[in-house]
Order: C-alpha cells, then sequence, then structure tokens
C-alpha cells in the first residue's frame, strides 16, 4: 500500500443508507430501474461477496472513514461520535491537496440518535478531551434560525453540507437549502411519527407515505445537486477532489416524493422467498421479533416482523421509488463529471452502509439480525486505469479506505485494519482475505429492553462458511454457497462448527486494536 505514484485521480464516494445488495439492475433485479448505477458497474468491478463490518449505521460509517472496526475506533452503536481526533482516510486526501467534501448524511456523531437513546447512569471511562461542542454539529435543532460556525475540518471534509435526518424531516443545510427554495417549515421540520403531513400515506404502516413537498426538496435532489456544484467548482480551481454524495435514502420512513411514489404498484411486489421461515432453528429473539407486528415497533427505527404481507410488498414498492430517484441523481452527478472530461481521472466507488431484511426470514428493518440481507452490501468500484468485471473475492466495509489510499498512491496511517482491494480490480480471481469479522454491540441495558443480545460476532470466510455467536452461547452456521437463503443451518455439523469457532477466535484477536496511544514520528 502507498505506492506513492504522481496519479492523483479524483474520487468520487456515492453511499446509500439501508440498501440492500440485490435492489438494484446489476444485481439481477428485474423490477427495479437503475440505468445509471447499472451503467458505472458495467465499467466497474462489481463485488459480489461484499459485507459490513457492522449492520448498523454509525459504527460502520466510522469503520468506512478509518478502516478501523468498531472495537478499535470506538463507535460501536449509535449512541456515541467518532472521536474529533480520529484519523481517516479523507484527511489523508485532504493533507495531500486533494479539495474533501461531504453532502448529505454524516451520521458520524450522534445528533441523529441522541434523543432515541439512553444514557448510561454512571461517570463515563474517560474524559472527554476535545473543546466543548465538538460533537454537536449533526444535532438538527442548530440549524432552525440558520447555519452554525463550522470547523475547517470536519474528520477530513473541508466543505460539509448535511442532510440530517430520515423520511421527509427535513434539517441541518438541507432545511437553509429548502427555505430558501420555498419550502414551509411546517412541512419540513416534522415529528418523527404518524403525525407528519403527508399527501398520502399507507393504512398498513405510518412509515410508508408521500410527502407534502416535491422531489426539488427532497435529501437526493439536495445531495445530487451540492456534490455537483462542488465538483465543479473543485474542477474550476484545477484541484483534485474527493466527495462523498451520502444519500440519506432508502432508509425509512419510506417517505417517496412526487411522481416517484407511483413508479411501483405494491401488487406487483413478489414477496421473498424465505418469508415464511418459522425460525425454528434460531435463537429465541429472532422469533420473538418475526411475530412482532409493526404497530408495536419499540422505536421508529427498531426491527419488527413481517406480519403483514401485503405491508412488506408496500414498504418494498416505496423503496424502489426512493432507489430509483437516487440512481437518477447519480446519473446527473456522473453527468457532470463527464461534461467536466474528468471521467479518465475520477474513481468511483458506490456502496451502502448496511442492508435491510424487507421481510427476508420473517423479518423488516435492522439490527441484531445476521443474514445476508442486512449483512451484505452493494459494491462496485470504478477506477479508469482498470478492467470492468465481476469478482467473488471477500471483500470489506473495512477496506475501502485503504483501497482508496492505494489506487491514489498516498500511504497509510497507523492502525488501519482494512486491506486493499486493488489487486482484485486488476484480477478478479484474486484472494486479498480468507475472512472477514463483523461486529454487533447494544448497550447492556438497551439490549434488556429490546430483549435482543448485547454482543453478537460473525466471521464469513471465502469458502462460503458463515458463523454467527451470540455472547449467551446462541449461534448459527451456514453454507452460503450450499444455501444462498440462509434456510438450512449446519450448527450440528460438529467438525464445520469446530472450524469456524477457530476461525472466529482467531478473527476475534486479530481486531484487538494496538494503534491508540502507540508513538509515531
Amino acid at each position: 500500500m502507498g505506492r506513492m505514484t504522481e496519479r492523483r485521480p479524483n474520487v468520487l464516494f456515492i453511499i446509500c443508507d439501508q440498501l440492500r445488495h440485490d435492489h438494484l439492475g446489476f444485481a439481477g433485479n428485474g423490477i427495479v430501474r437503475t440505468p445509471n448505477i447499472d451503467g458505472l458497474a458495467a465499467r466497474g468491478m462489481v463485488y459480489d461477496n461484499a459485507w459490513v463490518a457492522n449492520p448498523v449505521c454509525m459504527p460502520n460509517r466510522s469503520t468506512i472513514m478509518t478502516g478501523r472496526l468498531p472495537s478499535a475506533h470506538g463507535v460501536i452503536f449509535n449512541d456515541r461520535s467518532l472521536d474529533w481526533g480520529a484519523n481517516t482516510h479523507v484527511r489523508t486526501f485532504r493533507n495531500a491537496g486533494y479539495r474533501t467534501g461531504l453532502f448529505g448524511k454524516s451520521h458520524l456523531q450522534h445528533g441523529l440518535s441522541r434523543n432515541a437513546v439512553r444514557a448510561i447512569p454512571r461517570e463515563p471511562v474517560q474524559a472527554d478531551p476535545w473543546p466543548d461542542g465538538w460533537n454537536d454539529l449533526e444535532n438538527a435543532e442548530l440549524y432552525d434560525d440558520g447555519l452554525p460556525p463550522w470547523p475547517d475540518d470536519f474528520y477530513g471534509f473541508d466543505k460539509v453540507e448535511l442532510s440530517i435526518d430520515h423520511g421527509s424531516r427535513v434539517t441541518g443545510h438541507h432545511l437553509r437549502w429548502a427555505l430558501e427554495r420555498g419550502g414551509r417549515y411546517e412541512d419540513l421540520v416534522v415529528p418523527m411519527s404518524a403525525e407528519s403531513p403527508a399527501l398520502r400515506r399507507s393504512d398498513r404502516w405510518w412509515q410508508v407515505y408521500q410527502p407534502p413537498y416535491g422531489p426539488e426538496l427532497h435529501s437526493t435532489t439536495f445531495v445530487t445537486e451540492r456534490t455537483v456544484a462542488f465538483i465543479e467548482e473543485a474542477a474550476a480551481q484545477q484541484q483534485p477532489w474527493l466527495a462523498w454524495a451520502s444519500f440519506p435514502d432508502p432508509h425509512h420512513p419510506m417517505a417517496v416524493p412526487g411522481e416517484w411514489f407511483d413508479r411501483h404498484d405494491p401488487a406487483d411486489m413478489p414477496l421473498p422467498a424465505t418469508i415464511d421461515d418459522p425460525l425454528d432453528y434460531a435463537p429465541k429473539y429472532l422469533r420473538y421479533l418475526r411475530q412482532l407486528p409493526a404497530d408495536r415497533q419499540f422505536t421508529w427505527v427498531s426491527a419488527f416482523g413481517a406480519v403483514d404481507h401485503d405491508l412488506v410488498r408496500e414498504a418494498i414498492a416505496a423503496t424502489y421509488g426512493l432507489v430509483e430517484m437516487i440512481d437518477d441523481g447519480i446519473g446527473r452527478i456522473l453527468a457532470t463529471v463527464d461534461a467536466l472530461g474528468q471521467t479518465d481521472d475520477t474513481i468511483v466507488v458506490f456502496t451502502a452502509d448496511h442492508g435491510e431484511m424487507m421481510g427476508d426470514h420473517g423479518l423488516m428493518l435492522k439490527g441484531f439480525m445476521h443474514y445476508r440481507g442486512t449483512l451484505q452490501v452493494p459494491l462496485v468500484i470504478a477506477d479508469p486505469t482498470q478492467p470492468a468485471g465481476r469478482t467473488d473475492s471477500l471483500a470489506c466495509s473495512l477496506d475501502l479506505g485503504s483501497t482508496l489510499l492505494d489506487l491514489a498512491g498516498l500511504p497509510a496511517y497507523d492502525g488501519i485494519q482494512g486491506v486493499s482491494l486493488a489487486p482484485t480490480l486488476a484480477d478478479p480471481s484474486a484472494t486479498v482475505r480468507d475472512h472477514l469479522l463483523i461486529e454487533d454491540d447494544l448497550p447492556p441495558g438497551l439490549a434488556a429492553l429490546m430483549r435482543t443480545p448485547d454482543k453478537t460476532r460473525t466471521v464469513i470466510t471465502a469458502d462460503g462458511t458463515k458463523y454467527t455467536r451470540h455472547r449467551n452461547g446462541d449461534d448459527m452456521l451456514f453454507d452460503l454457497l450450499a444455501d444462498h437463503d440462509e434456510l438450512h443451518p449446519i450448527t450440528a455439523d460438529a467438525t464445520r462448527r469446530a472450524q469456524a469457532v477457530d476461525v472466529l477466535a482467531s478473527a476475534v484477536i486479530e481486531a484487538s486494536d494496538s494503534a491508540r496511544g502507540a508513538p509515531t514520528g
């Protein structure tokens, strides 16, 4: 890594929130229409075996930024912010002379989630050394009366414009932008509940609805327009650039604006093949979630069961509308890069922070459900100097920072745990890792309230073994090559299970961080 070449490629990093790996045309989905993303996949490397390091927003986003596992960077759940001093691959690009911009969802700080978590009623494990207010920058109320003071370095980004919330709730820089375009405050800053205004709403689940404003004010349009403006500005200044286009969709609530709401008829949506899985083999908490209807969600973000199949169809149809709107925005961004004559000098990454169950195994949403639906993510890396193709080589969100630094010839910093995927870009049959580790943690008090485990670890190996272990000893073992849908656990295979436990033990030991506090110079 760190070949220190003279190459200074631009980087366009496109990330969606809660997008399943199979909700895209290039992944074989014959219903959702994603021509622009499919076109990107056709000229890039498609990773058909890409997985998260953690299936929750903040932990995995912080992992992408730092190249470190949640247990190393410290953001193990959506209730704490990434350390202000954490090093990131973006900061390395900035130090090398790049303009760096983030547009849309950051979720590196817990402003979005701070009212949905419970404080620990004890003194903290260590003092916070950073200046007051360092982790308040994603607090939505700061933007009600204007833009707050902003640092010139936000985890390596020198230009940041946030869209903080989900659904039709508009906050952050997005709010000021929407108000300037004629949006009404009462239509934009709304409760995250069935009381939020809507032109139309599902009778089955309040989180599927059409917001009272059109596509011109939606987060996808905001991210698209602000990313385009940044790229045009950097190009005019003749500077290399790294831009994060971070779409808050298709995360629930599924607030689909304008004509995108009617793109798909719920009646035409096929149900997942595994929706009737009784989970007889699964840990007790999964069976509990499976029978939980939508109106008994613990919070608006919490998992529940696919009890109502018509609700699932509505959710799928709405999600496809959101994905297709994102695809349209991505097309506009890529067209800008092309019009500026920079396509041949720009590396493009397309991925998601995690997936979503969407009815698989009778479950909805995400969190502590270690099936393919939440753990596997779409991943395309299009480097104009490398051939297009597809690869089954194991890849992880953990690897993206290392890969970009390597492709740009920039040095890695201490503590990066990801590996570069560059060899697989040159040769799809290359292997850069024989296993990967997925972490998942909840504060114990919250886990008890939600009836879910507080610690889960999964290992996936190059031969298709997938082993999940909870702190209480419950486990599941699947052969992903023989059983793609994860319906037939092989936990009773004592030899295979022993091998998987050994890999897990080694992976957990390997994940132990030795970089914090290390002397450098």
